[in-house]
């Protein structure tokens, strides 16, 4: 038996009666569970029964485990009589005193459920929409980038070290006048100018000329990564041998032959493809902050509870998500966070923010969808798979095999329903 009392925030409180007979099929799974590995004195191993192991061990021994499978079945049978849709894990209040052999206890349970959403106005509001137009500036920016990345460094023949050249160089730091891991390297290249190495070190090497030799006078940051050179004045010895520059092509129908792209080998077929290109991009920003304006008003115009139990699960499945791409591509977490130029408190807090956004787009977005009687029809779900098969180079029965129907269903409701808001939207 279970009493459900509502509570705020979105919580509940189900009081859960266990009968003894519950408990002691518990106990039962608990002795199960050991007793192929019990040894008694006259017993053969796994031979003992339990009453024997009850008046040898104590019965208590077995309570742990046989609560935690009697919570765990008596609270999913609860939640499933109540059609109880929770997000994150229950409080259990359990009063271990009041366990015993043979007789039944009573505990509590409380869970974050799903909110209920009080939907406002969510349709029919006025977009400024931006213009998609592709300028010729931005054509040739588009290009000039295009030729910077197809620029080559060639040795510079005269002159001293300048911003954006490329120094070739040989270095050797010390602390205290001793040598340290890391602070050593031969035919180092460093764009002066990029800023990669430590404050004030690329500057005081301008002027340089190859062959020139010349002590660099810095101090490591206070926040360096190395705890013990923070802070710390240390001296570059430095040689430079080579200094290089960037040589960028001209444009020419020769330079775009060069590239290799499937029907364009001149000047004008580049510029009409980059055009294109662009054109698409702006197309497809424009469209996301239309998306992100309607959801953005739908979402601020309901009254939506949302536990921070929620939040935090779905904070902590944004976080793992990203450890897992961050391993993906060969690096732990903290390095991550050196790359993205953050720290763990400040990247947490932004997950937690965009937590709070998405639980409550999609709750705004689910609550749209059965007002309106938004579906997903078997041929929209057909259609997904399809899609899924071609974007994994699967069978779309493997994709049936390892994929939800209803998450499938889900995804192309929200998508519909995004459609519906964005069509709803007026010109200004």
């Amino acid at each position: 038996m279970a009493k459900i009392d509502t509570l705020q925030d979105s919580r509940v409180r189900i009081e859960i009666d266990v009968t003894a007979e519950q408990f002691d099929h518990g106990l039962d799974h608990a002795f199960d569970k050991i007793k192929d590995d019990v040894e008694i004195k006259g017993f053969r191993k796994g031979k003992v029964t339990r009453k024997v192991y009850e008046q040898h061990k104590g019965v208590e021994t077995l309570y742990e485990e046989a609560l935690n499978h009697v919570v765990q079945e008596t609270y999913f049978d609860a939640v499933q009589a109540h059609d109880l849709e929770v997000v994150a894990q229950p409080k259990i209040d359990l009063d271990i005193n009041n366990v015993e052999k043979g007789k039944g206890f009573t505990y509590t349970a409380t869970v974050a459920v799903k909110p209920d959403v009080e939907l406002g106005e969510y349709k029919g509001f006025e977009y400024d929409e931006e213009s998609v137009d592709v300028s010729d500036e931005e054509i040739d920016a588009e290009i000039e980038r295009l030729l910077g990345q197809n620029a080559e460094l060639v040795v510079k023949e005269d002159g001293a070290l300048e911003k954006n050249d490329t120094a070739v160089f040989d270095f050797e730091g010390f602390v205290d006048g001793e040598t340290f891991e890391g602070g050593k390297a031969e035919n180092h290249e460093l764009q002066i100018g990029s800023g990669q190495f430590i404050p004030g070190f690329e500057d005081q090497m301008l002027g340089m000329k190859p062959g020139e030799e010349r002590d660099v006078n810095v101090s490591f940051p206070e926040d360096y990564q190395a705890e013990h050179l923070k802070g710390k004045d240390a001296t570059f010895k430095t040689k430079l041998h080579e200094i290089k520059v960037k040589e960028t092509p001209e444009l020419s129908d020769d330079f775009v032959k060069d590239l290799d792209r499937e029907g364009i080998e001149t000047v004008d077929q580049l510029k009409t493809d980059t055009k294109a290109t662009l054109t698409k991009q702006k197309e497809e920003q424009s469209r996301n902050k239309v998306v992100d304006f309607a959801v953005d008003k739908a979402a601020s115009n309901a009254t939506i509870t949302v536990p921070q139990e929620m939040i935090e699960e779905e904070k902590n499945r944004m976080l793992d998500n990203t450890k897992r791409q961050a391993q993906q591509y060969g690096i732990d977490f903290d390095t991550y966070l050196q790359l993205t130029g953050t720290d763990k408190e400040t990247f947490e807090a932004k997950l937690l923010d965009d937590a709070k956004r998405s639980i409550r787009y999609n709750l705004t977005l689910e609550a749209i969808a059965e007002k309106e009687g938004i579906e997903a029809q078997q041929e929209d779900v057909e259609k997904m798979y399809e899609d899924l098969s071609k974007q994994y180079n699967m069978d779309v029965e493997q994709i049936k095999a390892q994929v939800n129907d209803r998450a499938v269903e889900q995804q192309i409701i929200i998508r519909k329903t995004i459609d519906f808001l964005v069509d709803n939207l007026k010109t200004a």
